[in-house]
């Protein structure tokens, strides 16, 4: 495809097709593969939960300069697409709130209203914001605030609804300068299939074996896939020794089938 029809992809200028972009940071990665996430974690439950997020600073709340309203995107019960816009505590982001609706995937977050208008010394957010099973359960995604407030997920991850096709056009990994990882880039097709013997088998697609620190791209000479929703897709790597930072950014043409 030519940059001409991408680029009216992007200005929506082609009925059901859009581009997805997609970017992950994992600054912890071990010995054992685990998802190129925040927090290390993308969770495939096979039945949807309800959510709630929180902070571990009492400052992103409504009456203060952090968070005061994040925007949560993933799938629903049904495998379709849902986007929910959730308001801070009113008075102490260390108390948890209710995300509306029942979630099978999230992978995407970000603060979208804030107490603070940003700067390169301030961010948009002050502590650490979690997103998890409600009652304190697992973790389904985390926007952190190492070093500065990201104010967005970082999640190497995505999972293509009900009713859509997506192509994978490029992908790039960078690895910590010191060190040696492997990064599987994998599938999970028939997410929806729930049942044993499950037809969603984890399959890879392609493999960067042994990378010393630096950058690798994937620049497929022609899109990968079809990946025919409900599919998972995402990064899992790991270093040879100790810990170490992965990041990965990849792009997506989604099509509405």
């Amino acid at each position: 495809m030519s940059r001409d029809f991408y680029l009216d992809v992007a200005q929506g200028n082609i009925a059901k097709h859009s581009l997805i972009h997609k970017f992950g940071r994992n600054s912890s990665v071990g010995t054992s593969f685990a998802p190129v996430c925040d927090g290390g974690v993308y969770p495939t439950p096979t039945t949807a939960v309800s959510l709630e997020f929180i902070s571990n600073d009492a400052a992103d709340a409504l009456d203060d300069t952090g968070m005061h309203e994040i925007t949560i995107v993933g799938l629903d019960a049904n495998w379709a697409e849902q986007t929910v816009v959730v308001a801070a505590h009113a008075t102490n982001g260390t108390t948890a709130v209710a995300i509306t609706g029942t979630w099978l995937r999230v992978y995407r977050a970000y603060v979208s209203k804030s107490g603070t208008y940003a700067s390169a010394s301030s961010g948009s957010h002050v502590g650490q914001i979690t997103i998890r099973v409600a009652s304190g359960g697992a973790t389904y995604a985390v926007i952190s605030n190492t070093d500065f407030p990201r104010a967005q997920t970082e999640c190497g991850a995505y999972t293509v609804p009900l009713g859509h096709t997506a192509y994978v056009l490029g992908a790039i990994v960078n690895i910590d300068s010191n060190k040696t990882a492997d990064v599987l880039f994998f599938q999970r097709p028939f997410a929806n299939d729930v049942s044993s013997s499950y037809n969603g088998t984890m399959r890879t697609v392609f493999e960067l074996g042994s990378i010393a620190g630096g950058e690798e791209a994937v620049e497929p000479k022609s899109p990968m896939g079809p990946f025919v929703g409900p599919c998972d897709l995402g990064f899992l790597g790991k270093v040879s020794a100790t810990t170490g930072e992965i990041d990965v950014d990849f792009e997506l043409l989604l099509i509405q089938d």
